[in-house]
């Protein structure tokens, strides 16, 4: 009796981990495959067609491919999804996610609220039905998925959205450093220039909004552009004190602005590459498929 005992709970110990739920995937990029169906050539054309789109319209459209979900259906796994990865503008709720469950053989196209009018349920089983399954059937998951998107994205291109905002996200202050070198270095070594032919006043105020200016055109954001056109300001104003305590050392700041100006932006460009959720919403919408 104590062995029976004993065999039945390790089956039980055993058995329940595998009745747990998959856990949601981290969010690492527009396009998440946790099979290895894509290749990194597929990943990297289809994550840019949907970066442009991103940057043309606002909204935002994930794909992500699991073995599987069970034990809960695709449709109970896709909303955790979507609670979790938050795709597309907070209140506007433009954001769609491609679920592919490739073991289960389901597939779902998950709809935010502000997309519900655009990729209704009827038209979210149109592309699964017309589009996406039969390459699945094929085996060409690539071709799928992509002429999916493809459908998808020209579904919502139809749908009037408000035009997306100009704006930069920083994840940490690592992020920020170059921009400050950046400005410290345009203060001290160009706003030398403004501030010998304009005076200490006037030269700090135009080279505030020459940064400020350029910070705007560049990364887009109001906020950065503001702080970092008030630190030139100030950091231009207070130049000539250091000046005066280093004699002779004009020249080699100006170069150091040279340096600086090409690997401080870039280096912030690259940063704010990564992708997030924008914070929308999700209610059930859309449709599932299989093949």
């Amino acid at each position: 009796m104590l062995r029976a005992i004993a065999v039945i709970a390790l089956f039980l110990a055993l058995a329940f981990p595998a009745f747990a739920d998959v856990a949601v995937p981290q969010l690492t990029g527009r396009v998440v495959d946790r099979t290895g169906t894509l290749s990194s050539s597929d990943i990297a054309a289809l994550s840019q067609k949907l970066l442009e789109f991103e940057n043309r319209k606002g909204s935002q459209i994930a794909v992500l491919i699991v073995p599987t979900t069970q034990p809960e259906t695709i449709e109970q796994f896709s909303i955790r999804v979507a609670e979790a990865w938050k795709i597309g503008r907070k209140k506007i709720d433009d954001g769609a996610i491609l679920v592919v469950a490739k073991n289960d053989r389901h597939l779902r196209i998950e709809v935010g609220y502000g997309l519900e009018g655009a990729l209704t349920d009827v038209t979210s089983r149109r592309i699964i039905d017309e589009v996406i399954t039969p390459k699945f059937k094929t085996g060409d998951f690539a071709g799928g998925i992509s002429d999916g998107v493809d459908r998808m994205i020209r579904v919502v291109d139809g749908e009037p959205l408000p035009v997306p905002s100009p704006t930069v996200h920083f994840g940490n202050l690592d992020d920020l450093a170059p921009l400050f070198i950046v400005t410290l270095f345009a203060s001290i070594g160009v706003g030398g220039f403004f501030r010998a032919a304009l005076g200490r006043l006037l030269g700090s105020l135009v080279t505030g909004g020459i940064i400020a200016a350029l910070t705007w055109l560049i990364l887009g954001s109001a906020a950065l552009a503001a702080a970092l056109g008030a630190l030139g300001f100030i950091i231009g104003f207070v130049a000539d004190l250091f000046s005066a305590m280093t004699p002779g050392t004009g020249r080699s700041r100006g170069s150091s602005w040279s340096s600086g100006s090409s690997g401080g932006w870039s280096s912030g460009s690259s940063s704010s590459g990564g992708f997030s959720g924008g914070g929308g919403s999700f209610g059930g919408g859309g449709a599932s498929g299989s093949w």
